[in-house]
């Protein structure tokens, strides 16, 4: 399959003109005459062991979430004659967008999709859902064990959620406003946690975004050789 008909397959589902101004999807290495793809790695963030894994696998291309901000020129994505050694593509808040995207795959592991509203915002999905704190907090530990909650005014029960992968600390307004008093998201800050007029959790970015690659799977379909990185939260529990 060539590299260019699975990125309009990603595209498709994901347009690239909807992703943030900051952001950098698409393509982070594009070789020249290195297009037809065999084999194919799925990854949540490119690291050199990433890269070291994809070559030990004989991949022809990385597939990632997120973006290559930065990449070190020594690092395993070139040669010691600085030539690229693989195609990578990521697809990052065009894919937080989409419908069916990295926040929707949170909703539908907790099996809540049928739950959702039709309030529209680029990042949040909202779902009417009457729960406890105690019974969803177990919820939410079936993907995320050292989820953390923030309840500052001692909530014990839930109506409208509201659900960010990643870092979605920045919505926890826009969630409040749209009638949420619960956001599910990743990456909190103490000051933030500390000042938030609704329930959080925090339930980890890795743990929040990991889901997404099944869905990349899907869209690209059984034309191409698939695996997975071997990757995992760089926190660990001590």
């Amino acid at each position: 399959m060539y590299k260019y008909e699975i990125t309009k397959k990603i595209e498709q589902f994901a347009p690239i003109e909807t992703q943030e101004d900051w952001d950098c999807s698409g393509w982070a290495v594009n070789i020249e005459n290195y297009d037809e793809i065999n084999k194919l790695m799925l990854c949540l963030t490119v690291t050199n062991d990433v890269v070291k894994q994809a070559k030990e696998q004989n991949c022809d291309m990385i597939i990632s979430h997120h973006p290559l901000f930065h990449i070190d020129c020594h690092s395993e994505l070139v040669s010691e004659s600085y030539t690229p050694q693989i195609n990578v593509y990521c697809a990052h808040t065009n894919m937080d967008k989409a419908q069916g995207g990295t926040t929707d795959t949170i909703i539908d592991k907790l099996r809540l999709s049928e739950y959702k509203t039709n309030i529209e915002h680029e990042f949040l999905r909202i779902i009417d859902y009457n729960t406890t704190i105690q019974d969803f907090s177990r919820l939410l530990k079936q993907i995320s064990p050292n989820a953390r909650i923030i309840n500052n005014n001692q909530i014990t029960e839930l109506k409208k959620i509201a659900f960010c992968a990643g870092s979605g600390s920045e919505f926890i307004q826009d969630a409040k406003e749209l009638g949420a008093d619960c956001l599910v998201t990743g990456d909190l800050k103490f000051h933030t946690a500390l000042e938030s007029p609704i329930v959080i959790y925090d339930i980890g970015h890795f743990e929040s975004e990991i889901l997404i690659l099944p869905v990349f799977e899907k869209i690209i379909g059984n034309y191409v050789k698939i695996v997975y990185a071997d990757e995992h939260s760089p926190f660990e529990l001590i």
